[in-house]
């Protein structure tokens, strides 16, 4: 795989997937305002006792969209990643079951899928459409093992034209952001300190550690090193951080990654500037 070339199916047409989420949200009254983002790198579901354990705790978790790296499930299997309440389910998917990143839809929701893009190497998807009716464009990203910082950047580059103000981007970007995202604190390096220059550029933030700046905690333990490091994310666009309620990293005793959860309110509005008041002259 050339990974600074993520290679791109895009689907325009409304599929059957987007028909079945169409059908699913048909009819649905009183919603709730808030919504959810979960992310995992669930580090395989072959075993079906694993399965088992991620589809009850997707329940207890209850996320409006659940997403997935390295499921190493291909399209074919995509009914075991079935989990009752979240029956809209998209995938990109590698040849093998090298990389893959899927994405679940709570059947509560009033989710419209408009269009989606899968990466045929299977390291990323996106999705647009209407959450609560408001636009969202959602990127779901497993970045490779080596040059993810390069690999990221040059996705970002890709996409800029998709990339607006609803964006959200989730994911095992496989990448400590700063220098506290890791518990050895070495500083990051060059294509890091690029990568962080692109997002800047687009206006994209790290929600965690915008909502948490002085917290220093992990998602990943690498054992090679012996060093914890936060390298699963999830970035919004600075212009709607008045919607993100909460963000947290959630404890995984099934994978070597713990998860990240985000909760948006999407019935708050943007505070407005604070006016100055002034005499009218007229009244004098």
């Amino acid at each position: 795989m050339a990974a600074l070339s993520p290679h791109l199916k895009h689907t325009g047409r409304e599929t059957k997937e987007t028909q079945e989420n169409r059908k699913t949200t048909n009819g649905m009254t009183a919603l709730s305002p808030h919504a959810s983002i979960l992310t995992l790198n669930v580090n395989g579901l072959n075993s079906p006792i694993k399965r088992h354990r991620v589809a009850k705790w997707i329940k207890e978790q209850d996320p409006t969209i659940c997403c997935l790296q390295e499921a190493h499930l291909t399209s074919k299997d995509k009914h075991r990643l079935r989990v009752k309440g979240w029956k809209t389910i998209l995938q990109a998917n590698s040849k093998g079951k090298k990389a893959d990143v899927t994405m679940l839809i709570s059947d509560k929701t009033d989710f419209k899928i408009r269009q989606v893009k899968r990466d045929t190497e299977g390291q990323y998807i996106m999705i647009k459409g209407t959450l609560h009716q408001e636009e969202i464009m959602l990127i779901n990203i497993y970045a490779p093992n080596t040059g993810a910082p390069k690999f990221i950047k040059q996705l970002l580059t890709n996409l800029k034209e998709d990339i607006k103000n609803n964006t959200i981007i989730v994911g095992d970007l496989n990448t400590p952001l700063t220098s506290m995202d890791r518990s050895s604190r070495l500083k990051i390096n060059k294509e890091t300190v690029e990568l962080n220059e692109k997002l800047k550029q687009l206006d994209l933030i790290d929600i965690y550690r915008t909502l948490n700046p002085k917290t220093a905690e992990y998602t990943f333990f690498s054992s090679a090193h012996g060093t914890f490091s936060r390298i699963d994310h999830m970035s919004g666009n600075k212009a709607s951080l008045y919607k993100f309620k909460k963000i947290e990293i959630i404890t995984s005793i099934f994978s070597d990654h713990n998860a990240v959860k985000l909760e948006i309110n999407y019935k708050k509005k943007p505070e407005k500037g604070t006016r100055m008041w002034r005499l009218n002259n007229t009244l004098l």
